[in-house]
């Protein structure tokens, strides 16, 4: 089995294959990926609303959809993205 491993790292290093991760729908609806400064309170601010949105999804898909249901998740999607995008301002304004 170690043997298998150490091919493996080889072949990723040789080919320059990397792992990526499957982002969540909350993940990718605020670009958790996106921190060019690296900075830990965009990070946060941003995991949290991943979350949110995460939340707000599964209690979408439950129990069936209907018109208002759809309607009100689909506000509360761009209402959480504007909040997510806001807070970040606050966080990274600089005087």
């Amino acid at each position: 089995m170690e043997e298998n491993t150490n091919v493996n790292e080889a072949a990723e290093e040789t080919v320059g294959f990397k792992e990526t991760k499957i982002l969540s729908f909350g993940e990718l609806l605020v670009g958790i990926e996106f921190n060019p400064s690296n900075d830990d309170k965009v990070a946060k601010v941003k995991s949290l609303m991943a979350e949110v949105a995460n939340i707000m999804l599964e209690s979408y898909e439950e129990n069936g959809k209907s018109p208002i249901k759809s309607l009100l998740f689909d506000h509360a999607v761009g209402e959480l993205v504007s909040a997510q995008m806001a807070a970040v301002k606050v966080v990274t304004f600089k005087n």
